[in-house]
């Protein structure tokens, strides 16, 4: 598709690859607006934002951006179904559903509860891998719900349980856990019982638990939901790209069962083991340009990371 686009529409982007990332984000996009699971809906100024840098190094034009979204937004696609479509069934019978891309996030009333409880907050890495500005790192305390793949956090356990329409109670802030990894913080020394949370759009937090059974315990829920729940990444670009632009993975849930995400996870591993070898035996030459030597550091960094949460996480 992405060829024939730009064969009858020479000039348009900038190359294959840009075109079949777009096409991806309208899908998500049209999922997020129309899906009547979902509570709250992607913003235009989110769409935008979902999509920086992500031409080839260099934004899409914003006001492209922009009708696109209102033609979704006012047209939904159509999806081709089979006439029996199979239901993920969380526990107790309960439908999961699906979760917008970005910003905050209303649960389902469907959502599973996997766990709850205080913990401290420390932002060290804000989304798209920049570093958390000095005077936002300080640690917080949060009432913390974790609902299929969004970790709530609230003020306190009181806010927690009051009504969403009260005025008097601060909306939660929310972290979406699809594609992301959790491991011990061991490289931190200042405080005890500390994990690392690395989200699929290469945020990073420290969270803080009671104590190391706690500790565990989050761990291992986290990475299991994850896990259990997230999606398959979209195929990637299939033209030559100059620039090195890592896969959409989507926040809604999987329609596999546990027995197929299983298999497709070690698939997947599989997979990413054998791009990353070929890709370790053509490291870029002594004397290549700044752009190649970062978009081969870039993709090696990528392909370790998935490696190492998918592996983690079978």
């Amino acid at each position: 598709f992405s060829k024939r686009y730009l064969d009858c529409n020479p000039g348009s982007f900038k190359s294959q690859d840009a075109v079949h990332t777009l096409t991806c984000a309208i899908m998500l996009l049209n999922t997020d607006l129309h899906a009547q699971v979902i509570g709250r809906k992607m913003t235009c100024t989110e769409f935008i934002e979902n999509l920086a840098d992500l031409n080839d190094g260099e934004n899409f034009p914003r006001e492209i951006l922009k009708q696109l979204y209102h033609a979704i937004k006012s047209n939904p696609l159509e999806w081709a179904v089979d006439d029996e479509e199979p239901v993920l069934q969380g526990k107790g019978g309960l439908e999961l559903s699906n979760f917008p891309m970005g910003g905050k996030v209303e649960p389902s009333q469907t959502a599973v509860e996997y766990k709850k409880g205080y913990m401290k907050r420390k932002c060290c890495v804000d989304p798209n891998g920049k570093r958390t500005p000095l005077g936002k790192r300080s640690w917080k305390m949060y009432y913390c719900t974790l609902l299929d793949l969004v970790l709530y956090l609230h003020k306190d356990e009181a806010d927690c349980r009051a009504s969403p329409n009260n005025p008097d109670v601060s909306p939660p802030h929310t972290i979406r856990i699809h594609h992301s990894l959790v491991t011990k913080a061991t490289e931190y020394r200042k405080k005890q019982h500390v994990f690392k949370l690395e989200t699929s759009d290469r945020a990073e937090y420290l969270f803080q638990t009671s104590d190391s059974k706690e500790l565990q315990s989050w761990i291992d829920t986290l990475n299991f939901v994850a896990a259990l729940l997230s999606a398959q990444p979209l195929p990637g670009g299939i033209g030559s790209q100059k620039k090195f632009q890592r896969p959409l993975l989507p926040s809604s849930h999987t329609r596999l069962n546990p027995r197929e995400q299983m298999k497709s996870h070690e698939d997947m591993v599989q997979h990413l083991e054998q791009d990353l070898d070929q890709h370790k035996l053509h490291p870029p030459d002594k004397h290549a340009k700044g752009l190649v030597v970062q978009n081969y550091k870039e993709k090696n960094s990528y392909l370790q990371s998935e490696v190492s949460c998918l592996g983690f996480n079978e």
